[in-house]
């Protein structure tokens, strides 16, 4: 079943025109972590210059380079005590001045609008400061344990974090 899905997996996102995710010149990135089973994750972005006084938008639901971020997961995963099936989403943030927000979304466009209907999971970042300031938008993974992937963004200072963990 695994290598069906894998392929099934890569030809969905190979139907997504990478054109959608460019937003004037920027490229794409991806951020992957796989568990100790071997199925992973796979978040992809695009990338985002930060300015000298850029500001994520404080409350309000951002997508970073302009289209939203895509999840990939072969894993069922949690995410703030929610279930996210195995399969293509979006993904939104939602920063705060002390904690944000990760929204995993059922809507798989990454160019289509936000639309809180299509929430499936919304889990907290904690949030912490930085020493040196980054010079772009980053989307990383941590992997914590043998089911523990720790999903982290930074903008300018701050690193905000949260968990996704295997079922």
């Amino acid at each position: 079943m695994r290598p069906f899905f894998v392929l099934l997996l890569l030809s969905w996102y190979a139907a997504i025109p990478v054109a959608m995710f460019a937003q004037d010149g920027d490229s794409q990135e991806s951020a992957q972590c796989t568990f100790d089973d071997g199925k992973q994750m796979i978040v992809r972005y695009n990338s985002l210059k930060i300015g000298k006084n850029d500001n994520p938008p404080y409350g309000k639901t951002w997508s970073p380079g302009g289209a939203a971020m895509t999840l990939f997961t072969e894993a069922e995963v949690t995410l703030g005590g929610k279930t996210v099936p195995t399969g293509g989403y979006t993904m939104y943030l939602v920063p705060g001045k002390k904690d944000w927000a990760l929204i995993v979304s059922k809507n798989t466009s990454a160019s289509a609008a936000y639309s809180e209907s299509q929430d499936l999971a919304r889990g907290t970042m904690e949030s912490g400061m930085m020493p040196e300031a980054e010079k772009e938008f980053k989307a990383f993974f941590g992997h914590l344990g043998p089911k523990t992937c720790e999903f982290n963004v930074s903008f300018g200072k701050v690193r905000a974090w949260t968990e996704f963990k295997e079922k």
